[in-house]
């Protein structure tokens, strides 16, 4: 390249905002499409490696029955979400609480772009990159009842809270003319959606479901930490699909998301090992994986309207407040098992604060700006969205809860859970050595 131009390139201006939801119209663009189909692929791989990550950390005679809540879930809600989950998540509104049936079974959802959306990809590329967000948000809350819940009953909660929690509030945070969206609430990439609903409903089922046999009164350990790790880095690596492919299309909101959303998980992940270090002694492994996680839970909401610097501060804040609620859980007396509540509710709620306060206009117009850049009335209208979310996926998963544990039971029996939900629900056993 000619030394002249290659003095030129640095003066060119290369960070151009986007909007997150209605792109400029134009048709279809095929390095908009490519990349939300890669994003796509990232984060239908997030759900394979939160079962790694959740199965690594059970005792060995779950192992199989922890991993097949997760990849159960992508078979089981990709054909709710073809049926129905799709229409009612981001059909055309009603009254902004739910989407109408006009896109039952992905009728009318075809090649064109839809301009609410996404106006530079095809709407069917739209529609299938929601789908992995709908697949992988009951598959966390699995974490909450791991080793004690039935298969069976996981098949219907599943199911049931897919249709009644996650499919209404993705329509009131993103669907074109939900409630939330309206007033204003921030939720880049599902901090709300995914991480609140899941994290609450996760607490809702801990809470209910009762305490494993023998928690806090004998060693509950991890069976397979490398597997945790791979698990961990899968879900790192697929989260960038996860959020900077939530700004739709390739370009500077879609580097900036990437960006922050790295400095959030390795700031967490740092601040945790120092925590656990000055608290325990050792850092450990285990503390390093589930940091990270814990900065990319938190920072996902935020990651299209905060900068580095503020990204920075919030993956600090994720590493501490997550490492504090995963300590207070024996403390209080509920068994949330691996940490769905702790890492996920906390976070999500954590980020979505963060939004408040930090999020920039001028990293993304089609956002706000917080607090600190001027606008007070933004963090009001998230912690608005965080309690009505919260409450409501709450109430609606104790219901759901209830209702299964009154008619085909939801735990297995104390012999069951003795010997192993691999063996008595699907009769098979993960190592055979």
């Amino acid at each position: 390249m000619p030394r002249k131009i290659w003095l030129f390139l640095p003066a060119v201006t290369v960070f151009k905002p986007v909007n997150a939801f209605a792109q400029t119209a134009g048709g279809i663009d095929s390095g908009d499409t490519a990349f939300i189909l890669l994003s796509a692929a990232l984060v239908m791989l997030m759900t394979p490696g939160l079962a790694m990550f959740y199965g690594g950390m059970v005792r060995k005679k779950n192992v199989l029955g922890t991993i097949m809540h997760s990849f159960v879930a992508i078979a089981l809600v990709s054909v709710q979400w073809v049926l129905i989950g799709y229409t009612l998540s981001f059909g055309p509104d009603i009254n902004g609480i739910i989407g109408g049936l006009d896109w039952i079974g992905l009728k009318g959802v075809g090649i064109e772009p839809n301009p609410d959306y996404a106006a530079t990809i095809p709407h069917m590329a739209f529609m299938i990159y929601q789908a992995m967000f709908a697949v992988i948000t009951p598959a966390l809350i699995a974490g909450a009842f791991a080793e004690r819940m039935k298969f069976s009953a996981f098949l219907i909660f599943t199911l049931l809270w897919t249709t009644l929690v996650y499919d209404p509030v993705a329509h009131w945070v993103w669907g074109n003319g939900g409630w939330l969206k309206n007033i204003g609430a921030l939720d880049f990439a599902g901090g709300i959606v995914v991480h609140i609903t899941s994290g609450i409903s996760a607490l809702a089922a801990a809470l209910l479901i009762g305490k494993r046999k023998g928690y806090l009164r004998e060693a509950m350990p991890p069976h397979n930490l490398p597997m945790t790790v791979l698990g961990a880095g899968l879900l790192w690596f697929g989260w960038f699909g996860f959020n900077a492919g939530s700004a739709l299309s390739s370009g500077g909101l879609s580097a900036m998301a990437f960006v922050v959303t790295h400095i959030a998980a390795v700031s967490a992940t740092l601040i945790w090992v120092i925590i656990e270090w000055l608290h325990r002694g050792k850092p450990t492994m285990f503390g390093a994986a589930t940091g990270s996680i814990a900065g990319l839970a938190t920072i996902t909401p935020a990651s299209g309207f905060v900068g580095p610097m503020p990204a920075l501060v919030i993956g600090m804040l994720a590493g501490a407040f997550c490492y504090i609620s995963l300590n207070m859980k024996g403390r209080l007396g509920y068994d949330d098992s691996l940490d769905a509540f702790g890492v996920h509710g906390v976070g999500g709620i954590l980020g979505t604060l963060g939004a408040g306060l930090f999020a920039e206009k001028l990293i993304n117009p089609a956002g706000a700006d917080g607090l600190f850049f001027g606008n007070p009335h933004q963090l009001v209208v998230q912690i608005m969205a965080i309690a009505v979310v919260a409450l409501y996926s709450f109430v609606i998963s104790l219901v759901l809860l209830k209702l299964i544990d009154w008619t085909t039971g939801l735990r297995v029996t104390e012999e069951e859970e003795m010997m192993g939900l691999d063996i008595t629900q699907h009769e098979e056993s993960g190592y055979t050595l």
